[in-house]
């Protein structure tokens, strides 16, 4: 087990007494799993910038999880009946996708990559780790289905427009809500504020990631 991940695994739930009651053992092991899985592939896919396994337990994994508490209430707001689903959009190596079907098994999870050697790692990946609540949707965004997701979360992916920002609401089961995993809030305003009129509401949180020292926030935006 790899020490890095499991202090921070204790950090974030002594953070968060909700999300620390869902950081258990399966959860680690399986994590550890799939960290060896980016390692094996990713000098010929391109996965992730990472250049030692701290590095991406610190910046990717752990940064994938720490908004894991707020990403459980948002889907708790949704109306009573099957558990409400959750979708990454452009999920390139997993991110944040695997890590929270890892989390929140009982939440159907679809990963959409457009690209296809990396929709064969998540394929693989989902074999791997045994998966049972994800679907991965190889191509484009736009030709997703609509309407079929409580939450869409979506991190490193290319930054929001106007057009962007529409096929990502066309994608939400409303009541639904966009969560973006971004950096220091000065540039989230610069980025969000021109879309001020497009966005019906939107909140930055601020979020902890453990052994990074870089701002982080989650922008939680709704039609």
């Amino acid at each position: 087990m790899d020490p890095t991940l499991a202090e921070g695994l204790r950090c974030l739930g002594k953070g968060d007494p909700l999300l620390g009651a869902f950081l258990d053992d399966r959860l680690e092991g399986l994590l550890n799993k799939y960290i060896e899985e980016i390692e094996l592939f990713n000098p010929a896919y391109g996965l992730v910038g990472a250049g030692e396994r701290r590095e991406l337990v610190v910046k990717h994994i752990l940064d994938s999880l720490a908004p894991l508490g707020l990403i459980r209430r948002l889907l708790e707001g949704a109306r009573e009946g099957a558990a409400p689903a959750l979708a990454d959009v452009g999920s390139g190596a997993g991110l944040p996708g695997i890590p929270l079907a890892i989390a929140l098994p009982e939440h159907p999870v679809t990963l959409i990559e457009r690209k296809g050697r990396r929709a064969a790692f998540l394929r693989n990946t989902q074999a791997v780790l045994a998966l049972p609540n994800i679907t991965v949707e190889e191509g484009p965004m736009e030709q997703a289905p609509p309407g079929r997701f409580r939450v869409v979360v979506f991190r490193a992916f290319r930054p929001l427009d106007r057009g962007l920002l529409k096929g990502l609401f066309r994608l939400l089961d409303p009541p639904g809500a966009l969560a973006a995993y971004k950096g220091r809030p000065a540039a989230v305003e610069a980025e969000l504020g021109p879309l001020t009129a497009d966005a019906g509401s939107w909140e930055v949180l601020p979020v902890t990631v453990p052994f990074l020292e870089e701002e982080r926030r989650l922008v939680v935006i709704r039609p």
